[in-house]
């Protein structure tokens, strides 16, 4: 039983940071740093040109000296706001009320709260108070991919269903200057805030994407790759060396399972996560795809940084926009703390 995506809506805060700024408030707290000008050629190699954070940088919970807290608080009421926004407009997308919603799955991960955001939501948005709920959180970047999955196998299950999706992160409140090792100047640069939400109903409700399967891999021996921890600060992400190569390391296993499904050549089109220049380089070098495959990827991490789980519902938005050709193959993948993979493969739907 295929599930059809109706367009995404992102939802994006109002506060432009770009590079420049970013790599400016870096110089101004660590200037006597002996990595600073590494520091600084790492996050403008990043990629991202300008992203948006919920509150302005020099605030207490992004650059300033706010503790865990107060950045659990934020992170969790500013996430919550951008998810209802997004999902108004996704049930306008997909010409439904709220009323009509039978399922929820969402997915969060920067911040700490019970209950969490599919709860929220249903208050926020007046869903129905039957309404079945899959909160899941812990998932990072991978969270948006991981939550169509499941909403696609709810349709198999219950092909009348009608599923709300939605992923929702604020990656500023992660932003601070104690941590001062390279990964952590990385993320400084790369991560930006938004939402994002589809439904996805057993019947079309527009063009779009048709998901046919899903497949999901946790790539052996991976826990060192980058993984999350909380301390007195708030939720810091890690990583090491072997981060970078990860995405690579899974390409065998994709490629396999797309072979199993009838891919007898490469992808026509791919929403990837923009996880990073390295994941992108890699996925079109291992799928045989050109970057103008990639394009709405590239253009997404360009313009609004890595956003989480959100990243690949805005690489999916921007899809829609720009659309491949009736029946065009292709897929939808994001990458995850783990080291894991979600990724969706079907048909473009006209």
């Amino acid at each position: 039983m295929p599930a059809y995506v109706a367009r995404p809506a992102i939802a994006l805060p109002e506060h432009v940071v770009t590079t420049d700024d970013i790599c400016d408030d870096i110089e101004r707290h660590h200037a006597d740093h002996p990595k600073l000008g590494t520091y600084l050629r790492v996050a403008r190699a990043s990629g991202v040109r300008s992203r948006r954070f919920t509150r302005p940088l020099d605030s207490p919970t992004v650059s300033g000296g706010a503790r865990i807290k107060e950045r659990n608080l934020v992170a969790f009421e500013d996430c919550a706001r951008l998810a209802a926004e997004a999902a108004r407009q996704a049930l306008a997308n997909a010409d439904l009320e709220p009323s009509d919603i039978d399922s929820v799955v969402t997915s969060h991960t920067t911040s700490w709260t019970t209950p969490g955001l599919d709860v929220h939501l249903i208050n926020a948005l007046g869903l129905r108070p039957d309404v079945r709920r899959t909160p899941m959180a812990s998932l990072g970047c991978g969270g948006g991919a991981q939550a169509l999955a499941r909403a696609a196998d709810e349709i198999m299950a219950r092909p009348d269903s009608r599923v709300l999706v939605v992923a929702a992160e604020t990656l500023s409140t992660i932003y601070r200057h104690e941590d001062t090792d390279l990964s952590s100047m990385i993320y400084k640069a790369l991560f930006g805030d938004g939402a994002g939400a589809c439904v996805v109903t057993g019947e079309r409700r527009g063009p779009g994407l048709r998901i046919d399967g899903s497949w999901e891999y946790l790539l052996p021996n991976s826990l060192d790759r980058y993984w999350c921890r909380v301390d007195e600060l708030g939720l810091h992400f890690d990583s090491t060396r072997k981060a970078v190569a990860a995405a690579g390391e899974v390409l065998p296993e994709l490629l396999g399972r797309l072979k199993t499904v009838g891919f007898a050549s490469p992808p026509e089109w791919a929403v990837v996560h923009a996880g990073g220049p390295r994941i992108l380089d890699d996925m079109a070098r291992g799928l045989g795809i050109d970057e103008k495959v990639l394009r709405h990827s590239w253009n997404s991490m360009e313009n609004s940084g890595n956003l989480g789980g959100v990243s690949v519902l805005d690489v999916l938005a921007r899809t829609y926009e720009e659309p491949p050709e009736a029946n065009a193959r292709g897929l939808l993948v994001a990458f995850g703390p783990g080291f894991f993979t979600t990724a969706c493969h079907g048909v473009w739907s006209s």
